[in-house]
Formats: C-alpha cells, sequence, structure tokens
C-alpha cells in the first residue's frame, strides 16, 4: 500500500502514518480495534476462525478493513491533513487504548474517530451522535464465607448459599428502587461458584458480576449500595461478605465539533435518510472512551445487517454481516478525514 508503519507499546499496536505535504496541517486518527474473543466459531464460512476457541465475534476485523480501505482510498488521493491509522489490540479486556496513549503514539492529533458494526440498523445506516453513548463499566467479586455443616443439620451451619440466594434477590431493587429509572443502569450476577456435594452446607460462596451506568452519581451509588446491602445481609445471617470492585471503561462522550464533522461526512456516505439518531445510549462499553478523555473525537456505528429483522447480537458463536457495510466504513472513514481538514483548516 506504501504507507509507512510502526509497531507501539507492549501488545503488538500497529500504526499506520500517511504525512501530507502541509506539515503545519493538523494530525487525526482514526482507529480499528483488532482482538478475536474467547468462543468457538459456529458460522461454517469458508473464511471461520481455524484456531480453536477464539473467534471474531465482535467484528474487529471488520472494523480492522474499513480502516485498511480508508487508507487505500486516502492514498489514492491525499487529504491536507496528516493522518494516523491506529490499529489497537486489548479492547476486549486490556484497555489497549490506554497503552497506545501511554505510548506517546498520539502525541499532537487533533481528532480521531472510530467506529463499530451493529445489527441493530441496516447495512447503508450510520448513527452519529453527540455527547454520552456508551456506559461505564465495572465489575465485582463478592466473597460470602459462613459455616459448613452437614446437610441434615442447618442449624449448625452458616449456609453460604442462602446467603447468596438472598443477596442475589436484594440487589434487583438496587437500580429498579434506588436510582431514577431517566438513568440508565444495569447489575448483573454473571457467575456464582458454591458447594461441594449434594448434602454438605457450603461454607463459601464466589459471586461475580458487573455494574454498567452513564453518569458517575448513578455509578456511585450502585457502588455503596452494592456495599450497604453484603454488609446487612452479612450481618443478618453471621457471614462474612468481601467485595471487590474493578474500575472498567468510562463511559464514551463524543464531542460536538468532532459529531458534526461526523454527521456531514456520514450524509455524503449514506444520504439523509441513512443517518440515525440515538435514541438512548448503548449499555455496553468500548475503550475508545480513554481516547476521548484526552483528544476530541466521534465513534459511530455503522447498520451490518444482512436482512430485514436479522439479528444476531455481538460476541455470538453465529455473528455474521453484511460485507457491504465494509465499503460503507471505508467510505465513511475516507469522508470524515476529508470533512475534518475541511474543517480544522478554514
Amino acid at each position: 500500500m506504501g504507507i509507512s508503519y510502526d509497531y507501539t507499546g507492549p501488545g503488538h499496536a500497529v500504526i499506520g502514518k500517511l504525512f501530507s505535504k502541509n506539515a503545519v496541517a493538523p494530525v487525526v486518527a482514526l482507529r480499528a480495534d483488532m482482538d478475536a474473543l474467547p468462543g468457538n466459531e459456529n458460522t461454517h464460512l469458508p473464511f471461520a476462525s481455524c484456531m480453536q476457541g477464539r473467534m471474531h465475534a465482535c467484528g474487529h476485523d471488520a472494523h480492522m478493513t474499513m480502516i485498511l480501505g480508508a487508507a487505500a482510498l486516502l492514498k489514492t488521493s491525499p487529504p491536507p491533513c496528516h493522518v494516523l491509522f491506529v490499529f489497537q489490540p486489548a479492547e476486549e479486556k486490556g484497555g489497549g487504548a490506554r497503552v497506545v496513549l501511554e505510548s506517546g503514539s498520539l502525541q499532537g492529533v487533533s481528532a480521531i474517530f472510530g467506529g463499530h458494526v451493529t445489527h441493530h440498523y441496516r447495512v447503508g445506516e450510520i448513527m452519529v451522535a453527540d455527547g454520552v453513548i456508551t456506559a461505564q463499566s465495572d465489575r465485582f467479586k463478592i466473597h460470602i464465607k459462613g459455616k459448613g455443616g452437614h446437610g441434615a443439620r442447618p442449624h449448625e451451619a452458616t449456609d453460604a448459599i442462602v446467603i447468596t440466594g438472598l443477596l442475589i434477590t436484594a440487589l434487583q431493587t438496587l437500580v429498579s428502587r434506588e436510582i431514577n429509572p431517566v438513568y440508565p443502569a444495569v447489575v448483573t450476577i454473571g457467575t456464582v461458584h458454591a458447594g461441594s456435594a449434594p448434602n454438605v452446607i457450603a461454607e463459601e460462596a464466589i459471586l461475580e458480576g458487573s455494574i454498567r451506568s452513564t453518569l458517575p452519581e448513578v455509578r456511585d451509588h450502585i457502588h455503596t449500595g452494592l456495599k450497604r446491602m453484603a454488609k446487612a445481609i452479612g450481618e443478618l445471617h453471621n457471614a462474612k461478605i468481601d467485595i471487590d470492585i474493578t474500575q472498567g471503561y468510562p463511559p464514551v462522550v463524543n464531542t460536538t465539533r468532532e459529531s458534526q464533522i461526523a454527521h456531514r461526512a456520514a450524509e455524503k456516505v449514506v444520504g439523509r435518510t441513512g443517518l440515525m439518531a440515538l435514541d438512548y445510549p448503548s449499555m455496553g462499553s468500548e475503550d475508545f472512551s480513554y481516547y476521548l478523555q484526552k483528544i476530541p473525537g466521534c465513534y459511530v456505528r455503522f447498520g451490518a445487517r444482512r436482512y430485514e429483522h436479522e439479528y444476531i447480537p455481538l460476541h455470538s458463536p453465529e455473528f455474521n454481516l453484511n460485507e457491504e457495510v465494509l465499503k460503507v466504513g471505508a467510505a465513511f472513514f475516507d469522508e470524515v478525514i476529508r470533512e475534518t481538514a475541511q474543517d480544522y483548516l478554514s
């Protein structure tokens, strides 16, 4: 393709560089995530993953293809600005965006753009929105320590499984009865591990889950409420309950100017009828948020349905998409670079 590139930071990030003849032109970055997911692909496609336990179930291979397509277009007809093509590892778990930022590779970048495929929209539709578009994501681990005993003598034990059930039930009210319904929030228990035999009262239980929210004050309330409920239930049943909360990705917050630029670019590619508004923020999370804490930018969504009413969830072993979306994404990223250069240089 004739575009220079560097490897940066741990994790094998690759950054392509297309330089303008104008040395003082703005630097604009396009980002694609690269990592796959654990899981066995069940699409039976000729290009399905050949690695056991690994597949592209979130469309990151499509995102890379879009950026490569945009790079080819921009190389053929260079814009009046410098362009960085950021291929980032470890979006799913590792927070690869922070690694790229900490490497200093994006020093001096004026704006950054990214996007994600989704079956919520048809091919030829692009969602562009200003402000908050995804949730903050945190994870938690709860360790319940009771007292084990014989299944026939519950009065001699402190049943960690019963306490687990009470805590899970109590947590269902944390959002539904304590958070204003107009502020999206989700608390999910994803795993429960307890017990060793049918006739043994479990001494310990471990629960793991996630917290999703779009406002810092809601997030703080849920953290406080989770600890309060666990403490109260533990004291009520003479059990020790420890909670460890790990802060995850912050919300993605698009900046106004760059959202307007993306809106114009999308309209040129898909027309006014293809522009989709955001009805409500996604409760998913995305480490593109780290870039937007440092650099103005916009994150969009590309419709990828193959036919009407098709819906295949992200992270599904059957995940597939209409490959026409690759053309839409490449054209959008090409156009957003040109719109940004025009806006910043005018």
